[in-house]
This record gives C-alpha cells, structure tokens and sequence, in this order.
C-alpha cells in the first residue's frame, strides 16, 4: 500500500479479519540515519498479507485504530517496536516470539531457527540486510518480506502450547506486557564514548578529537539521510585522533581521509580537529565516563577501586547464574546484568530479601523475577559481606 485511499481498504480488511496480526518491519540499518521503518508487514486471518510503504503512507494512525484491540505477534518486538511507533502504531497487547524462545531456553531463537524447532518448516532468508529505503522495491525482495509474516501467528500458537507445558505462560504475559508498556528509550550520555576502538585513546586532548569528529559527522549524516558509517567510519575516527595532524594536508595523507568522498569534507574534518586542539584544557572530556551517584563504574574497574564491591558482584554473579541453570532460562532473561551490578555495587541497608526487591522493581524488574531472584541475591550480598567482615576481624 502506497497511498491514503490503499491504507485506509486495507485497515478496513484487517479490522474485519480474525484472530492476532503478524506484524514485521523493514529498515535500512547501515544504510540511512535513524531506524526508521520502510516497509511494514501485516497478516491476519481473514484479511490476508499486507504490505505498506511508510513513504507512501507515513501515518499510520488509521492502522493503530483498527487494530487496538487485537493481539500483535512480532519477532524482536523491542527492534521493530520503536519505528512503529514513530509511524503512529503501537500494540495494546503482544506476543513477542523471539523472547518466548528466550524463555523457553531454546538455544537459537532467530526467526529462521525458531520456526523450524516449532513448526518444522524452513524459511528462506537473504535480504535482511538489505537498502530497504530503494524505491521501487525488487519483487523478491517484497517476497522475503511477505515470508517473514507468513507463518508468524502458527509460530505464536506453537509457542503458546510450549509456555503453558512449561508453566512459564506467566512469565510471558508480564515480560510481553512490560514491552507494551516500556517509555521511549532516553536518549545515550556522552554517545561518541560508543566509537569503536576508543579503548586505544588514552589522553583527553585525542578523546576531544573523536567528540568533535562524532558529532560532525553525525550533523553530516542527518543532513544526507546516511548512516554514519557511511559518511566515516569508526576506524578513521580513531586514527584522527592517534595521528593527531597539524594541518588539513596531514590529515588528507591519511587513509579513508584522501578518499573522494571525504576531501570535500576535508575542511569540516579539519575544522572539527582544529575545535578540539584549541579547546581549553577545564573543557576536555574526562579519561574516564562521569557516572551519577547512583550508577557503577565499568565492572572490570571494581577489583582496584572497590575491592568489596566485587566480591559481592561475584558473589551475586553465582546466585542468579546458579538460579538460571537451575531454571534453564539465559541469565539476562531471569534479572536484567545491571540490577546486579547495583546491588552489588551499593547494597540497600538492611540487605533483606524486601530491600533487594524494592530496588529490582525500580530497575523494572518483572514480579516474577523478583519472586525468584530477591531472596537468593539477598543470602549472597549477605554472605559476600559477612566473609568480609570476617576477614577484616582476623
């Protein structure tokens, strides 16, 4: 569906149609900026598969009313649920069938590996990773799209069966739940801290160098409409930064930099460079990420910093590890790695099963995680402390 009139025959047709939606979106990840969506996928009984271009039809309001009380079932829901929502669509309720592999400890929950565990039916990949922003879209490319829907509400049915032999449909309803109602995602501090490879920059001077390239680049990028790696990648940041150049020549001898495409933006490279070279030394950024109060540093840090605080971390660590083999979840899915990190990097005083509680229901943290984790996290920290205070009295 490309136009008003196509969306709105095509809300009718879901609205009549039965039973969940399979919904599915396509983005152009390395490719454009942002993650926006450029093509949105729909199937439901009754109504058919449904393919609309957002370009076409960038508000898709109409769509979110037609389909408000019915259950959406997405592969990867927290990838595609954001770019939906950007277009004006949001679930009321959702079957997530990536996290319900998760919690089912299947060992591969790719959409291609879970339909074949679950249904015993293969599916033809190979545009995944492609430009979807290309107009017109290739017809086996529209073809793949179709497929990822095709069998999505089957998958939801099997893998309902599994959650309730499981006894986990519980665990389920409250994480699909907690995806619904999740706020956007607050937006990164100190993002150009990301770079890859900035573990090789040790001197504030250079650090101020991969900033301004960052967000040059970045300014760059939301201009074109380009992801940016492709207006410079990484690599060239840092090696920026290393080199150090004293003039825009310098800088054109290095690779990537002497490429076509980037001596026309030599001059903003170099302003961006010449920025931070000047900048007075009370403005450089700190070697290390400034955390609030309330957030740890890195975990790798602790052993020098906070001897005690590791040994509780490890601590805990076992607890929840323990917890989950015992359980056969992943880890991550049982209590999310940085409530762990908190609690074991500042404990709650007193540190009873309810104290721990409290903080994993402010992290977030489903009731039913916190019915299975708050007493053994508690018995851990506090061991861990008492071993402390043991060794300190001999």
């Amino acid at each position: 569906m490309t136009t008003a009139a196509g969306l709105t025959a095509a809300c009718e047709r879901l609205a009549a149609g039965t039973g969940p939606v399979a919904v599915d979106a396509e983005r152009a990840s390395g490719y454009r900026y942002g993650q926006s969506a450029y093509l949105v996928q729909l199937r439901r009984a009754g109504a058919g598969t449904i393919l609309i271009d957002p370009l076409g039809c960038p508000d898709l309001s109409e769509l979110d009313r037609a389909l408000a009380d019915t259950e959406w079932v997405i592969h990867a829901a927290s990838q595609d649920l954001p770019c939906l929502a950007e277009l004006g669509a949001r679930p009321r309720t959702l079957f997530d069938t990536e996290l319900a592999g998760r919690l089912l400890n299947y060992p591969r929950v790719g959409l291609a590996s879970i339909l074949e565990r679950v249904l015993g039916m293969s599916l033809e990949k190979g545009h995944g990773s492609a430009d979807w922003s290309t107009r017109p879209l290739p017809h086996d490319w529209l073809v793949y799209a179709a497929l990822d829907v095709e069998l999505l509400v089957e998958l939801r049915d099997g893998l309902y069966a599994a959650l309730v032999a499981a006894d986990r449909l519980n665990w389920a309803t409250q994480e699909f739940a907690a995806l619904v109602a999740a706020p956007p995602a607050a937006p990164r501090t100190d993002p150009w801290r990301r770079t890859s490879g900035i573990h090789k920059i040790r001197n504030a001077r250079a650090l101020a160098t991969v900033r301004s390239l960052w967000f040059t680049r970045d300014e760059i990028a939301r201009q074109r409409d380009l992801a940016p790696g492709r207006v410079l990648p990484d690599s060239a940041i840092i090696a920026a930064a290393l080199a150090d150049p004293a003039s825009a020549e310098e800088l054109r001898a290095l690779p990537v930099f002497s490429g076509r495409g980037n001596r026309r933006l030599l001059e903003r490279w170099w302003h961006a460079i010449a920025e931070a070279r000047d900048l007075p030394a009370a403005d450089l950024p700190p070697t290390t990420p400034v955390n609030d109060a309330e957030t740890p540093p890195p975990s790798n840090r602790w052993a020098n910093r906070d001897p005690e605080a590791a040994a509780r971390l490890v601590a805990a660590r076992a607890a929840t590890t323990g917890l989950a083999e015992h359980l056969a979840i992943p880890t991550e899915n049982l209590v999310a790695p940085d409530a762990v990190r908190r609690l074991a990097w500042r404990p709650p005083e007193p540190l009873t099963a309810d104290a721990v509680a409290a903080v994993l229901r402010d992290r977030a943290a489903r009731p039913w995680q916190i019915d299975l984790t708050a007493a053994p996290l508690a018995a851990a920290l506090d061991a861990a402390q008492h071993r402390q205070q043991q060794g300190q009295q001999s």
